[in-house]
């Protein structure tokens, strides 16, 4: 397979495909991880993610059923090169009421430690907030906006004003030692979003270790001074370095939030996750 490959589930084998026309197939659901030299993070979390959401999304699809999932899931893991970095993704498509299956061989883009962002001041792209794969191409164009101001990702915020999710990262933050997340759960349905399997490894680490965490509504202005991150399973934990707009409550200037870096923190935590990856084929099933 190429470092690019595109394959589709046959029933019984992974089959390459030379083109996928995004317009004739619609992503129901996908998920994606970082793999280095044959080990990943979380992979059962990832794993156990696809499942809800391709079962969620592919009820009454004509040729979905659980059997043809879990085959199709251990074709893909079993696709994955054992050498090097890659990110390769799984995906549920439907297509005239029927399913399919497409497996994507991608090769990992450099990595990063530190990220710039910039609240998102469009209009919510997003049609299914909690599922990953929907809102893939939605949650793109939230990035390139954010791209062309001279960030990295955008921040999708709520009607009022507080921070959801970025476009490709969960953020989250410290005041002190308390490491600090959006709401979520009844009664917070306008923070919907993903379920960022690296936010909730991280928050499940911070528990393990006595670390005290809490959730809170905040807008990017109230974030001055703190110590922010955001995460997502290609690049882990990145400090965010600046943030456009983040100091503006109505948009109207270029306001930057000063952002804070405890040192040490983020290394730390950092050398926590990789230590935590396992073999691909071991943490699979």
């Amino acid at each position: 397979m190429s470092s690019a490959a595109l394959s589709r589930w046959a029933g019984d084998a992974l089959i390459p495909i030379d083109y996928c026309d995004p317009t004739e197939w619609v992503v129901e659901a996908a998920d994606s991880w970082l793999t280095t030299d044959g080990t990943a993070f979380a992979l059962r979390l990832h794993r156990d993610r696809f499942f809800a959401a391709a079962a969620e999304r592919g009820a009454g699809l004509e040729g979905f059923t659980d059997a043809a999932l879990a085959s199709f899931w251990e074709a893909s893991i079993a696709a994955i090169p054992a050498k090097g970095d890659w990110f390769p993704r799984v995906e549920l498509q439907s297509k005239n009421g029927a399913a399919s299956f497409l497996y994507r061989e991608r090769t990992a883009p450099p990595l990063s430690s530190s990220v710039a962002l910039a609240t998102h001041r469009g209009p919510e792209l997003r049609r299914v907030p909690t599922i990953k794969g929907p809102d893939l191409g939605a949650m793109m164009q939230v990035r390139r906006a954010a791209q062309e101001r001279g960030a990295d990702d955008g921040v999708i915020l709520t009607p009022d004003g507080f921070v959801v999710e970025g476009g490709t990262t969960s953020i989250v933050w410290w005041r002190g030692d308390i490491l600090f997340g959006a709401p979520e759960g009844p009664g917070w349905e306008e923070f919907d979003r993903v379920d960022s399997v690296t936010a909730r490894s991280v928050f499940g680490l911070a528990t393990a270790l006595g670390v005290e965490t809490h959730r809170e509504p905040v807008t990017p202005a109230e974030l001055d001074g703190t110590e922010v991150w955001a995460l997502n399973a290609l690049h882990g934990i990145r400090i965010v370095t600046s943030w456009v707009d983040g100091a503006d409550e109505d948009g109207a200037g270029r306001g930057r939030l000063q952002l804070a870096e405890l040192p040490g923190r983020l290394a730390l935590w950092r050398s926590r996750r990789e230590a935590l990856r396992k073999p691909v084929r071991a943490a699979a099933a």
